[in-house]
């Protein structure tokens, strides 16, 4: 059979390099699509877990404050279902745990450990002591020190604002929550407020992901 050069072949689109970078962009779109679309309408991702509330106001501006001064690109919130990781860090991660957060703070990368669970664990004081020098409570640690929160107050932070985007989002938070979030920033400092917001990373769905463990070991 004579080959036709001009058919659309196997051939045409390795030798086509705009035409390769479309369809390429386009298949991993899809792909992309048919994993991602199917959770916004599970009940397991788009439920919270059971016990987990939205955000009290100063864990909200305490959550601010971890995204801003790059908490984040260090530290992730998401414990996977490893045995080595449950063993350390405590019981993997649930989905539903993140529903009242925008954006999620799942992250990949562990410059220092994953603070999923570490609400509870430790003390005020240490979290204090820790943030404005770690190297007084973890002499190995690299994590830069941050004294400057415990002079930065939070009382004209605009977390009203903030509650009523989310609850656009889907977050229920009511009116009166709105109404009153104010007085809870009062005297309130930034290392007040991300002190607040650590103590409760993983305390409320603890129990939750604890059973959901338990039921896979079975």
């Amino acid at each position: 059979m004579a080959n036709n050069s001009s058919r659309f072949s196997h051939k045409l689109i390795e030798t086509n390099v705009g035409l390769l970078i479309v369809l390429s962009i386009l298949v991993i779109s899809f792909a992309g699509l048919v994993q991602i679309v199917p959770l916004f309408f599970q009940h397991s991702t788009t439920t919270p877990t059971p016990g987990v509330k939205p955000y009290e106001p100063l864990n909200l501006i305490g959550r601010d404050v971890y995204i801003r001064e790059g908490c984040v690109g260090c530290h992730s919130q998401q414990i996977r279902m490893l045995s080595s990781e449950v063993q350390r860090y405590g019981p993997y991660s649930l989905a539903g745990e993140s529903a009242y957060d925008h954006p999620f703070l799942w992250g990949s990368k562990r410059t220092g450990p994953d603070l999923a669970r570490v609400g509870q664990r430790y003390s005020d004081d240490w979290h204090r002591v820790h943030l404005r020098n770690p190297r007084d409570v973890v002499k190995e640690s690299n994590m830069p020190a941050y004294p400057w929160l415990q002079r930065n107050s939070v009382e004209k932070a605009d977390v009203q604002a903030r509650m009523r985007v989310l609850r656009k989002l889907g977050v229920p938070y009511t009116d009166e929550q709105i109404e009153k979030a104010p007085e809870q920033l009062k005297g309130k400092t930034e290392e007040d407020a991300l002190v607040a917001y650590l103590q409760g990373l993983g305390v409320a769905g603890r129990d939750a992901a604890a059973k959901a463990v338990a039921e896979g070991a079975l």
